[in-house]
């Protein structure tokens, strides 16, 4: 089983990064107001949407911050992290045929304690449509 797990504590260093990217389809916004149970109109329905200051359906903020937890659970540190806590603050909207970047960045190394903060940022194009910080505990080698 070790081949699945991901970075240990002692392989992590400050500025490391790693990324998840996934373009938005109706799809994924009308399975996540499924699976969440979040049929806010504005992700749902056009007409509604349209009269908001969006214009257009938008997808849900949390989606966007589901792709971090894909970074963190899978990419770094990965398998065997555990989340502990997440900040969040939405920029901008993300709309249907928008592609996510999902990218995480190593900031600070807890040894003693065996945690480690990330930089959380989601972006499209250029624009910042999420940021944030992660602490996630980590397993250590020995």
């Amino acid at each position: 089983m070790s081949e699945l797990h991901g970075y240990y504590l002692e392989d992590l260093s400050v500025g490391m990064s790693d990324s998840y990217a996934k373009t938005i389809t109706d799809a994924d916004i009308v399975l996540f107001a499924g699976i969440s149970g979040d049929t806010n109109p504005v992700h749902i329905n056009q007409e509604f949407a349209e009269k908001t200051m969006f214009k257009s359906r938008i997808a849900h903020g949390m989606l966007s911050a589901g792709f971090i937890s894909t970074v963190l659970g899978t990419k770094l540190p990965g398998p065997g992290a555990i989340y502990v806590s997440q900040s969040l603050k939405f920029k901008a909207p993300v709309r249907i045929g928008d592609t996510v970047v999902a990218k995480a960045t190593v900031k600070e190394v807890i040894a003693e304690k065996r945690r480690v903060i990330l930089e959380t940022v989601c972006t499209v194009g250029e624009t910042t449509v999420l940021e944030g910080e992660a602490m996630l505990m980590v397993d250590a080698r020995g």
